[in-house]
């Protein structure tokens, strides 16, 4: 009962969105860049009025797009995203949001977006929740043509519909980065290396001589090195942790995890509880209603609070399910950590591709991070710089 209400709300409140969307209304929260969101005089709802600083900005960059860089001789150089994204950096203009510089995506977002335009698109994107072996991730998809949302919307456009058309014809034609298949993978450390100092990822990158691993944060001041002595170091580290993970059980001494399991079991059932209490608060509310004990304003006020609680309540539970799952996985993968290592220090040469150590990499590790402040000397040492891993336990840390 409680989960369904829950839902009924939700639904609810995304239909109230569809069909202020489908009257050109804007209905999120947040404006895009280049807007600021206000309300609509003598009416209900929101639309946009555009902020005259960012939407220069955005003309701008419609403009490097389909125009290009106007050189020193007075033609044109086509440039992507990426020179885009760093021409407004050198610019000193700040990116949308809290980012700390302009992405490729944010550039091609706003190139895509049809508000600019002056349109309202609402329902292009969902968001699935997946749960596996107790971590929770979302995954992106896009609904049926049929029930997607594009309207003239009441704000008025910051581009020509032409500009826009041009860029789009441009994106086409150059299309996207292609997406690495199993055998396109170059990086090992893809999605387990993260930088040490701002917590993006670290790439790996080709050069003339050699590949080198570095910081996707362009504003990052952490130094590049070689891949092959960063790939080097972690095995090494791997083994070094194996060793003493080795020795804590060689004395019998099992960390301690059930207390944490069992907290987390105990907040659940207290919340089952409370979520329980208030399912049968809301069916009381009904009955007060229909008894004529309770006025429709008192009902909704009381049903509404109730509501709020109930959902809360699921959060709380979904978040502490979520957490003692993974808690439970980790305490079970203990058995199989040393072995799992040992394997991977055994096979790891002989592997085929970067995506088989990929795999096995990520079975035993959430997360490495790399921490350089200075270039290496030129006579060496070439591995100055600091290494953490994370191993998926608890108290695996190194």
């Amino acid at each position: 009962m409680s989960r369904r209400e829950y839902k009924t709300i939700n639904r609810r409140l995304q239909r109230g969105r569809a069909a202020s969307a489908k009257e050109g209304k804007y209905p999120c929260s947040r404006p895009p860049y280049g807007y600021e969101r206000v309300r609509i005089p003598n009416d209900k709802g929101w639309t946009l009025k555009p902020k005259d600083d960012e939407a220069e900005i955005v003309r701008y960059i419609f403009k490097l797009y389909t125009r290009g860089i106007e050189q020193d001789d007075g033609s044109f150089r086509s440039v992507g995203t990426r020179v885009i994204g760093v021409t407004l950096d050198k610019m000193g203009i700040s990116p949308p949001s809290t980012a700390s510089y302009w992405t490729e995506s944010t550039v091609r977002h706003i190139l895509r977006n049809p508000i600019y335009i002056g349109k309202v698109r609402w329902n292009t994107k969902k968001r699935k929740k997946r749960v596996k072996d107790g971590v929770v991730s979302y995954e992106r998809t896009s609904p049926p043509p049929e029930e997607q949302i594009c309207v003239d919307g009441l704000h008025p456009p910051i581009v020509s519909v032409e500009l826009f058309n041009a860029a789009q014809e441009i994106l086409q034609r150059r299309g996207t980065a292609p997406i690495h298949t199993r055998t396109d993978m170059q990086n090992p450390f893809a999605g387990i290396l993260y930088c040490g100092k701002c917590g993006r990822s670290m790439i790996r990158r080709s050069t003339a001589s050699s590949s080198v691993l570095l910081c996707v944060n362009r504003s990052c001041d952490n130094v590049m090195s070689k891949f092959s002595i960063v790939e080097e170091r972690i095995l090494q580290s791997l083994q070094e942790w194996l060793n003493d993970y080795r020795l804590e059980w060689a004395d019998g001494k099992s960390p301690d995890e059930q207390s944490s399991i069992e907290v987390k079991r105990r907040a659940i059932s207290k919340a089952e509880k409370e979520l329980d209490t208030l399912t049968k608060q809301l069916s009381r509310t009904h009955d007060l209603l229909e008894q004529g004990v309770y006025d429709t304003d008192t009902f909704l006020g009381r049903s509404r609070a109730i509501n709020e609680r109930m959902v809360a309540a699921h959060k709380s539970i979904e978040e502490l399910t979520a957490a003692l799952a993974l808690d439970e996985q980790r305490a079970a993968s203990r058995v199989n950590i040393i072995p799992q290592v040992e394997h991977l220090l055994s096979v790891y040469d002989k592997l085929p591709d970067a995506q088989s150590k990929n795999e096995l990499l990520k079975g035993i590790l959430e997360r490495i991070e790399y921490v350089k402040d200075k270039p290496s000397p030129r006579k060496g040492p070439f591995d100055n710089f600091e290494l953490v891993l994370y191993p998926k336990l608890p108290s695996a840390k190194k």
